[in-house]
């Protein structure tokens, strides 16, 4: 199955088993592509620009962050 065809079976999915796919298969794909140095600056505007369209403010995600283990003082 090509990416292009991966991509529109994913976008055919409800929004629940979309939502359902993005938590079970983020974990994995993250660890494998984290592996590469750059990519995190590549997904960094992506991941942003998702919480802005969501109206989430960036103070509360990251206040969200932290109280979750994820922020700097977690490390």
């Amino acid at each position: 199955m090509s990416p292009e065809e991966l991509q529109a079976a994913i976008m055919a999915l409800s929004t629940e088993e979309k939502q359902n796919f993005i938590l079970n298969a983020l974990p994995d794909l993250a660890s494998e592509a984290l592996q590469d140095p750059t990519f995190m600056m590549k997904l960094l505007p992506v991941l942003l620009g998702i919480v802005k369209q969501s109206g989430l403010d960036i103070q509360q995600l990251l206040q969200f962050a932290a109280l979750h283990g994820g922020g700097a003082d977690a490390q």
